[in-house]
């Protein structure tokens, strides 16, 4: 069984900066690619930042050039840097391994609070 856990979040003031792990408990060579998505009270979850098997990477507009995913493939782990954070990024984090053809998986989620 797939699990995905999320750490890292917490309450920051605006223009800090958090790094989220998402540790699997298997080989993140295991899925086709592995990502963040983020929901905001009252919102639809959101896509924030994607990397493939081949290592390729995919952000979302809103947090380009301040956010960055990258992985450390012997400790099966998913991480998300997130610099000049606003208060807009508030939201809970939730880690996500997609496995072809329709295979989602999803962490709990944390929370991340921006203060202004």
């Amino acid at each position: 069984q797939v699990q995905l856990v999320e750490s890292g979040g917490g309450l920051v003031q605006a223009g800090g900066s958090l790094r989220l792990s998402c540790a699997a408990s298997l080989s993140i060579f295991s899925f086709n690619h592995m990502g963040w998505f983020r929901q905001a009270p009252g919102k639809q979850r959101d896509l924030v930042a994607t990397i493939t098997y081949g290592g390729s990477t995919n952000y979302a507009d809103s947090v380009k050039g301040r956010f960055a995913i990258f992985r450390d493939n012997t400790h099966n782990t998913v991480y998300l840097q997130m610099n000049s954070l606003k208060p807009e990024d508030t939201a809970v984090y939730y880690c996500n391994a997609f496995l072809q053809p329709d295979r989602n998986y999803w962490g709990r989620g944390t929370q991340v609070t921006v203060s202004s």
